[in-house]
């Protein structure tokens, strides 16, 4: 795959990722992970990330019950959609990019 088709794909991934939580960088790594180095560190961190966010709605959705996870929701989908595009336009540069509060549930 040629360097910006892997841009284009990272891209992609990211925004994915905001719109379909881990489902798009799951798909994407799964397809896309033997293309290239650079491909594949970029689905691999987002979909680290993007299942991160899916444990925090979880908790979160669970303590909407004590009523503290309905501050937490939107905090969450905030965070989530600025650190997607912060990712998003390092990769539309050609950069790598590392998630903030991201848990390595898939090693490199």
């Amino acid at each position: 795959m040629s360097p910006e088709d892997q841009r284009l794909w990272a891209t992609l991934t990211h925004v994915g990722g905001i719109l379909f939580n881990f489902i798009a960088p799951l798909v994407a790594y799964l397809v896309l992970r033997d293309r290239g180095g650079f491909i594949r560190e970029h689905t691999r961190v987002a979909l680290n990330f993007h299942i991160t966010m899916a444990i925090a709605y979880f908790v979160a959705g669970l303590l909407t019950l004590v009523l503290i996870g309905a501050l937490l929701l939107p905090v969450i989908w905030i965070v989530t959609i600025v650190f997607g595009i912060m990712a998003a336009v390092a990769a539309n540069r050609g950069e790598f990019y590392r998630y903030p509060l991201s848990i390595e549930f898939v090693k490199p």
